[in-house]
């Protein structure tokens, strides 16, 4: 067994058989997502390096300490991606920590999740098993798809050691169109355009004064020149789409509390303390809001048809980040982290109080 994952197998065994919770930390950068974890450190980032990578294939193995940079610049120079563009926070982000967040960026709505591009991963468990489930072909799972389980679950239910993916190549043609437009007017455009063949990618408006649609087209330079012809708008190269990416965008400045409505795309403009940042074609609504008001916010998801999560929270103590689960997802939840982690060790807190 190679050495950096025999230490954590060790520090996992002992941390089980004392009762011990250990806090699963990657790089750190998506640290304010979710309750602090409390217990000791189990940091991943001895767990680094590309275990194997076919370009033809468009498959990479890697461990899930590694740097998300070093990934995403290997895929570069063989002109491929990671088409969910997830986001960084920081420039410690880490593929295990990709994956355990399960956050995506602006094209989320149009290529899929990082759910969609996980084929298999490698973990450790509650017990310090080491588990494999998945592999590196799309068709690889009979029964339950435990490998996509664990994105998005914050290292509630294990250790997550190394990650195979499928990877994209790059689009051969770009482009960003600017419509200035009301929020209203934006939605209504976005649903209609989601019914045509256009290359769309992504979207975001911002509700700077009567407000701007960004819409971003991906593909073949013959569909994307025509697109920009049949759409109209004003072609524009000085959107920052890393900056939407990573929050660094002027409206995310001085959020002290950050909410995340997912809605479906065809829901109507809300009726929100402020405008929002919309982004996904209009499946994801960014609300600056304190934390107080999170049970009217949950209310106005839920009507909508959708959910609403507290982002980022001023008060590193505040309680109820996710959405609350019905009791039978609950139980379900319950059960998968009692057989993934009997002894409740792993990241405890950090999703829902029970797990």
């Amino acid at each position: 067994m190679d050495p950096a994952l025999a230490r954590l197998v060790d520090r996992v065994r002992a941390a089980s058989a004392a009762g011990t919770p250990l806090a699963i930390r990657g790089g750190g950068t998506k640290d304010f997502y979710g309750k602090p974890a409390g217990g000791e450190p189990l940091a991943t980032g001895e767990l680094r390096g590309i275990v194997s990578y076919e370009p033809s294939e468009l498959v990479v193995t890697v461990r899930a300490g590694t740097p998300l940079a070093e990934l995403e610049e290997l895929l570069a120079e063989r002109g491929q991606c990671l088409p969910f563009e997830p986001p960084h926070f920081g420039p410690g982000a880490t593929v295990g920590g990709m994956v355990a967040s399960g956050l995506s960026g602006p094209a989320r709505a149009s290529v899929g999740s990082v759910r969609d591009y996980v084929l298999g991963l490698q973990l450790v468990n509650g017990r310090a098993e080491q588990l494999v489930f998945g592999g590196q072909v799309m068709k690889n799972v009979a029964g339950y798809d435990v490998s996509r389980l664990m994105v998005g679950a914050l290292g509630t239910l294990g250790l997550i050691t190394e990650v195979s993916l499928k990877v994209l190549p790059r689009a051969p043609a770009e482009a960003t169109l600017r419509f200035a437009m009301p929020q209203d007017l934006a939605l209504r455009q976005l649903n209609a355009w989601g019914g045509q063949p256009l290359p769309l990618n992504a979207s975001l408006w911002l509700p700077d004064g009567g407000g701007t649609l960004f819409l971003r087209l991906r593909g073949a330079v013959a569909a994307v020149d025509a697109a920009c012809r049949s759409l109209g708008g004003e072609r524009t190269t000085d959107f920052d789409w890393d900056a939407c990416r990573e929050q660094r965008l002027p409206w995310f400045e001085g959020a002290r509390d950050l909410w995340r409505l997912s809605v479906p795309q065809t829901a109507p403009v809300l009726d929100l303390p402020q405008p929002p940042l919309v982004e996904w074609h209009g499946a994801q609504r960014w609300v600056r809001a304190p934390a107080s008001e999170g049970a009217a916010l949950r209310a106005l998801a839920a009507k909508a048809g959708g959910h609403a999560t507290l982002f980022r929270a001023a008060d590193a103590a505040s309680t109820g980040r996710q959405a609350p689960l019905a009791p039978a997802l609950l139980a379900i939840q319950r059960e998968l982290k009692r057989q993934f982690d009997p002894a409740g060790i792993f990241n405890r807190g950090r999703l829902f109080p029970e797990a």
